[in-house]
């Protein structure tokens, strides 16, 4: 077994069953690869959309758990994989024909630790002007992170790790336990206090130790852009959670505990991402509502400082 491929998944059954369709027709033969999807508590059809495909990608394996939060899909794939090369996809994907083999061709280098592509955006509907300005002014480097979209073109390069966004994922398990697991993401909406900065922990990690990350455009994937995010609506919402996810890598690294109270707007700005005045007041209403939380909560204080969410990232 070459590579695992590890599909967390929640109650979208008919978008999986194009995931997984794609990888029906991977050109590498299904005998190099597994493919594990975890079920984070669906209550639709999920699991009788992964039982149609049995016969069609032989190493296949579903599991079940409830337990909130998509690190907890990712750390029981992990657990379960067979292979030294772990493939995180999210369930909204249809990777191209060449996906798994441009992932494997990209490890033959040893010290490539992290591989990603392109993350090519399947608009539900046409695009609205403004999300259309926003992708096309990257040029050659087309890039909207809160739709985890990005196309940096047709050569293979190595690339920043912070822009093999999580949809199009591909580690060597070693450095992916090295560094202690992902941190929490993904968390429902009523219990977003607890997530974290998932994958871009892991960035970091591989980018502060010197490790290599390659972009090959052959490891590349369609990702869904549902109406509902192609909204001013959903990047409020995701701005306010990109704000607890920058809090919560704050509180770790005891950032705006060095810097002081009036230090901290300057901390903050670097990650302003837009120049939206209502998108940034979003940002920053999650970020103060995320160390507020952490003050007064001391159970999301315990969270925020587990050295590994792999075998204990359940919220007690």
């Amino acid at each position: 077994m070459k590579l695992s491929v590890i599909i967390p998944t929640r109650n979208r059954a008919n978008i999986l069953e194009k995931a997984l369709n794609s990888l029906v027709s991977q050109t590498i033969g299904k005998e190099f690869f597994e493919v594990i999807i975890v079920d984070n508590g669906s209550t639709d059809n999920t699991k009788k959309v992964v039982d149609l495909f049995t016969e069609k990608i032989p190493n296949l394996i579903y599991i079940y758990d409830d337990n909130p939060g998509l690190h907890i899909g990712r750390h029981r794939g992990l657990l379960e994989s067979k292979s030294d090369i772990l493939v995180f996809g999210d369930d909204d994907i249809e990777a191209l024909p060449t996906w798994l083999e441009a992932i494997l061709e990209s490890f033959e280098q040893s010290d490539v630790v992290l591989v990603g592509g392109k993350n090519i955006p399947c608009f539900e509907i046409a695009p609205p002007q403004w999300i259309k300005e926003m992708w096309e002014k990257g040029g050659n480097n087309k890039i909207i992170s809160y739709l985890s979209i990005l196309d940096f073109g047709e050569k293979k390069k190595e690339i920043n790790p912070y822009y093999v966004f999580g949809c199009n994922f591909s580690i060597r398990k070693k450095i992916l336990i090295e560094a202690g697991g992902f941190h929490p993401d993904g968390m429902p909406q009523e219990l977003i206090k607890y997530r974290g900065d998932g994958e871009s922990y892991i960035s970091k990690f591989i980018q502060e130790n010197g490790y290599r990350a390659v972009y090959n455009p052959k490891a590349s994937v369609f990702h869904l852009v549902p109406t509902d995010r192609m909204t001013k609506k959903y990047f409020f919402q995701r701005a306010f959670n990109q704000g607890i996810s920058d809090s919560y890598t704050d509180i770790r690294n005891n950032i705006t505990n060095r810097l002081g109270s009036k230090k901290i707007k300057l901390f903050i700005k670097k990650y302003l991402l837009f120049k939206d005045v209502e998108i940034d007041y979003n940002y920053l209403s999650g970020f103060y509502y995320h160390q507020n939380e952490a003050k007064r909560d001391e159970k999301l204080m315990e969270w925020i400082k587990r050295e590994s969410y792999i075998n204990n990232g359940k919220i007690k």
